[in-house]
């Protein structure tokens, strides 16, 4: 049966993807967005554009640290579900400008919250992200290690929302589940991440600046990958762990309704090695500019995907070449060059 579907962030990277998936398969989606200038507006808007062109998609322009709005919002529309991925995104921003994600981050998320629980909303899933694992150096990163560590602003916001939405669960029988997003890229991507940036960098013939000298390792993950996550996720809500025991907690499970996931492609990659694929793909070397690690960035991201492909029979399998060369095939259509 069709539902009438929730996606805050809907002009996003993710987001976009993600109402177009359920769109494809008959639901209706009410878009939220708020249109910021974190990044491109432009690019937002022909994101938007895409979607608002389609039966079944309707937008609200609505920013979610706007307390009243966000309740009359869930008062008149009734959702059956909310997926929720708006955000301030970015770890070095959170550096320059924290203010920006307590307001989207926190207050957002607790406005989301509130209009779940008095609305009767069947299943809240929301992007948490890899940055939660923090100074972790066991890897690959599992649900089951212990997040406690962050390393930036953005990260502890993140593991913020596991808390809070865990709290809802639990006072309020809501059905909630976190998502840990690992690095994801791709057609329609966000300027402020690598792939864009070095893609463009390299087609304008302009030097990229490459953190820790190349030696990051990521678990880049390919959007398509990280949609049919989100949605087979929304399609199964969390059960309580009968076994879960407060003598020996564990962080991915709770004897409430509430689950995190990784979604991650499980294959991790040498930043050099992206940049090389990327510089194949667009058919030109990049000038290259080694700098040193960043403040609140980490070394290494893996994840261990068995507890999604357990829940949900699905892990991410697309190549880096593959998604590299969409994402180029596409900037080149979009940006006309």
């Amino acid at each position: 049966m069709s539902r009438k579907i929730l996606v805050t962030g809907a002009a996003g990277f993710i987001g976009s993807h993600v109402s177009h998936y359920l769109l494809d398969r008959g639901d209706t989606v009410v878009g939220l967005d708020n249109l910021n200038d974190y990044y491109d507006v432009n690019l937002k808007l022909a994101r938007l554009e895409r979607l608002q062109a389609r039966a079944g998609f309707s937008f609200v322009k609505l920013d979610v640290a706007d307390k009243t709005a966000i309740a009359e919002l869930f008062e008149q529309q009734q959702f059956d579900d909310v997926v929720h991925l708006a955000a301030q995104a970015g770890v070095r921003y959170s550096i320059e400008n924290p203010h920006a994600y307590m307001d989207a981050n926190i207050i957002g998320h607790l406005n989301i919250l509130e209009g779940c629980r008095h609305n009767g909303v069947n299943h809240l899933v929301y992007a948490s992200s890899s940055s939660v694992y923090g100074a972790n150096t066991l890897q690959p990163f599992s649900e089951h290690h212990n997040v406690d560590h962050p390393v930036s602003l953005y990260a502890a916001s993140k593991k913020a929302n596991e808390l809070m939405s865990h709290t809802y669960s639990n006072l309020y029988n809501m059905k909630t589940t976190g998502l840990r997003f690992f690095t994801v890229y791709g057609p329609w991507g966000r300027p402020d991440m690598a792939l864009f940036l070095f893609t463009k960098g390299i087609l304008e013939g302009n030097t990229i600046d490459i953190y820790n000298n190349g030696d990051m390792i990521r678990d880049f993950t390919y959007i398509d990958d990280i949609v049919e996550g989100v949605v087979r996720v929304l399609d199964a809500p969390p059960q309580g762990n009968p076994e879960w025991s407060g003598d020996k907690p564990d962080p991915a499970t709770s004897f409430c309704q509430y689950r995190v996931f990784n979604i991650g492609n499980n294959n991790p990659v040498k930043l050099m090695d992206f940049v090389n694929a990327i510089e194949r793909a667009v058919g030109k070397e990049a000038k290259k500019n080694l700098m040193p690690m960043q403040p609140g960035d980490v070394p290494s991201t893996s994840a261990d995907v068995s507890e999604l492909e357990k829940a949900v029979g699905f892990k991410p399998n697309t190549s880096v070449e593959t998604g590299i060369n969409n994402f180029v095939k596409w900037y080149r259509e979009f940006y006309n060059c």
